[in-house]
């Protein structure tokens, strides 16, 4: 049981607790009381500010609408006022421009395109919106006169500063290929920078508002003119050259020789001169032979003429390819890309066709000169066949684009030049073989024939274009008329281009063909002698001249590519020559031989017999030796090596046997009158036979 103590403090403690529960219960009420208030005016304050919002809003929003109108308005009128100015200005273009118009773009192009842009415009706004009123026929007719100007200053420009290129300039220009160091590039500077720039703005122009291409026509012509008056420049300038100092030079690179000028000179092919200068060597050493006549026109006899005309010839060839590479470069800047090709074709034509015009005239001359059997004349294509053949790669480059017919002209050349230059070898080597026997053409001295001589340096020249001989032979399928069998590997698919050894085996067995010839020809032309051992002389001259001249000149290297024993049988021959020679002392010395001659016992007197007939060996001997030396003193071996080599063999033969001769008879008493008969000493002998084949003697 709780004690009463305890029981009334729990009491009092519950009762003080309930008291501040009643308290707080109290001051939630009060405080939800104050709540309620200040949310009912609350609600009363945003109810008058809502009603006030839509009062403001209902009177904001018309003024707003009012303004926005307003300013639409605004904008529209200074739209009207800006398209009003813009239309009234296009009635004053005319006006405003046609000073500028009628006084030229000369000197002031930028203005005066800028003028021609304005009236365009007004074309343009006329058509479109006015096309029956008077102002667009004015700035038509505007229009229509400034396109002509600016035609005409195109004109202008063109024609007053296109220059003819200097032959100097070509000449360095082509020069530059050859050199072995690299060099600086000619530059070539058709029209100055500024015209330049003024030519592409007027084409542009006139491509894209003037819609006119007559321009391009005018471009093509004046610079076709230049083209073709500067190739006739330096054709020209190589004909003055020539006149006054023989060679023409070309002046070193302008900007190089500020200090000093100097000359180079021009590389020259490979024509007659370059035989002409080998036969002087064989002249000096005695194997030149002009005695003996042929239907040949000699080589040595003709004119540098030909010379200059083929150098000059190679040269503008060389030069057409390198202007007309430049002026394609021009011409890209100033003509559109799609006329670019046709344009180009036009503008090559005077100048390519004058080039081709000018080979066919050295076609149709080699014709005529394999005619009189002028082959010199005919020379002149090899080194210009080589040069075109050489140049082809690059013309057709230059060419690309154009018309088939302008690309064929080349070749069309090429194949001309081919055929006329196989038909001269065969025309040669016929002529070879069937040169007539004329007796009144053989050289009275025996010496080398001019047919001879001829042969020997057509074919030197042949060295210097084995490859281009060959192609000739080739073209003409000459390898079956040779029995050379055609190797699959040695050509190619065009059935044109051989291999260098085919075309060095087929030239080969070309120029067998003509020794072969030579050699048939000259034996019928030694039977016209009626000495036999002049005959021999003759031979051995025309077989030695051959063989020195094969061996100087590095014929014989090309002639053993298919006979290999061809120097072993010309020295035969030689040497079959001279022995046929030297029986023709046989009759002198068999006078004195020992058969036949009495024989005597030492102190025993000779019959009258055997005294007569020593007598008659003297005298046959002497007069025998007499005859001979006479007449081979007018013969001749011009090969000094040959003739100290025939007169020693002889002289040791015909004075061992007279030495003999003379020890065993002169000092028998055949005669009272010894001096009679014993006319020569030994030493005398070998004097007379010393001075053989001596006409200065």
């Amino acid at each position: 049981m709780i004690p009463p103590q305890e029981a009334s403090a729990r009491r009092r403690e519950i009762e003080d607790k309930l008291k501040q529960e009643e308290e707080t219960l109290s001051f939630i009420r009060d405080s939800l009381e104050k709540s309620d208030q200040l949310t009912k005016n609350m609600v009363s304050i945003l109810s008058s500010f809502e009603s006030r919002l839509m009062k403001l809003e209902n009177s904001i929003i018309p003024v707003h609408k009012q303004t926005e109108n307003l300013q639409r308005l605004q904008e529209n009128v200074e739209k009207t006022l800006s398209c009003l100015d813009h239309v009234i200005s296009y009635y004053h273009v005319a006006s405003d421009t046609e000073k500028i118009i009628r006084e030229g773009p000369t000197g002031r192009l930028e203005e005066y395109l800028g003028s021609m842009a304005k009236i365009q415009k007004a074309v343009e706004y006329f058509q479109d919106n006015s096309p029956d009123s008077p102002e667009l026929n004015k700035v038509k007719l505007l229009f229509e006169r400034g396109k002509e100007s600016l035609e005409s200053e195109f004109r202008s420009l063109m024609t007053r500063h296109s220059k003819v290129v200097s032959p100097v300039l070509i000449l360095d220009l082509i020069s530059g290929e050859d050199e072995l160091e690299v060099q600086e590039e000619v530059p070539l500077e058709h029209l100055p920078e500024g015209v330049l720039q003024d030519v592409i703005r007027i084409s542009r122009w006139l491509v894209e508002y003037g819609r006119n291409q007559d321009f391009m026509n005018v471009y093509y012509q004046i610079r076709s003119s230049q083209l073709d008056r500067s190739i006739k420049g330096l054709k020209e300038h190589f004909r003055k050259s020539s006149s006054s100092s023989g060679v023409p030079y070309s002046p070193a690179i302008p900007n190089k020789r500020k200090d000093t000028p100097t000359k180079k000179p021009l590389k020259r092919p490979g024509t007659i001169r370059k035989a002409q200068n080998l036969l002087k060597q064989y002249s000096q050493h005695g194997l030149d032979g002009k005695k003996g006549g042929s239907n040949l026109i000699p080589l040595e006899g003709r004119d540098d003429t030909l010379d200059v005309e083929t150098d000059a010839y190679i040269h503008c060839v060389s030069a057409f390819v390198k202007l007309a590479q430049s002026e394609y470069q021009l011409l890209m800047d100033v003509i559109p890309e799609h006329h670019q090709k046709k344009t180009f074709d036009s503008l090559i034509q005077d100048a390519l066709d004058g080039l081709m015009l000018e080979g066919e005239n050295i076609v149709s001359a080699a014709r005529k000169a394999i005619i009189r059997h002028d082959f010199s004349a005919v020379l002149t294509v090899f080194p210009i066949l080589r040069h075109l053949k050489q140049t082809k790669p690059e013309f057709d480059q230059v060419l690309q684009g154009t018309a088939a017919s302008t690309k064929n002209k080349l070749p069309g050349l090429i194949t001309s030049m081919e055929t006329v230059g196989a038909k001269a070898l065969e025309d040669f080597a016929d002529n070879i073989k069937n040169d007539p026997d004329k007796e009144y053409n053989m050289p009275k001295d025996g010496t080398v024939h001019e047919l001879t001589s001829n042969a020997i340096l057509f074919l030197q020249q042949l060295l210097d274009f084995q490859e281009t001989a060959g192609a000739m032979l080739a073209s003409q399928v000459l390898g079956d008329t040779y029995n050379i069998p055609l190797d699959p590997r040695e050509t190619s698919s065009s059935a044109t281009s051989y291999s260098s050894e085919f075309s060095k085996r087929l030239l080969s067995t070309y120029i067998c063909k003509v020794l072969g010839n030579l050699q048939l020809n000259l034996l019928s032309k030694s039977k016209v002698y009626e000495d036999p051992a002049l005959s021999a002389i003759f031979l051995h001259n025309n077989y030695n001249y051959i063989l020195k001249a094969l061996e100087k000149s590095e014929l014989i290297q090309l002639v053993a590519v298919t006979q290999k024993t061809a120097e072993r049988s010309y020295r035969e021959h030689i040497e079959q020559q001279i022995q046929t020679y030297q029986r023709s002392w046989l009759k002198v010395t068999d006078y004195i031989s020992e058969k036949n001659l009495p024989v005597f016992q030492p102190g025993v007197k000779l019959r009258d017999k055997e005294r007569q007939m020593i007598k008659e060996r003297f005298k046959g001997f002497n007069d025998g030796l007499e005859e001979l030396c006479k007449i081979q003193k007018a013969w001749a071996i011009p090969d000094m090596e040959q003739r100290d080599k025939i007169r020693q063999a002889q002289k040791n033969i015909v004075r061992e046997t007279y030495g003999a001769f003379l020890h065993r008879y002169g000092s028998v008493p055949f005669t009272k009158n010894p001096e009679k008969y014993i006319k020569y000493r030994v030493e005398q002998v070998g004097d007379m036979i010393d001075r053989l084949f001596d006409t200065s003697a």
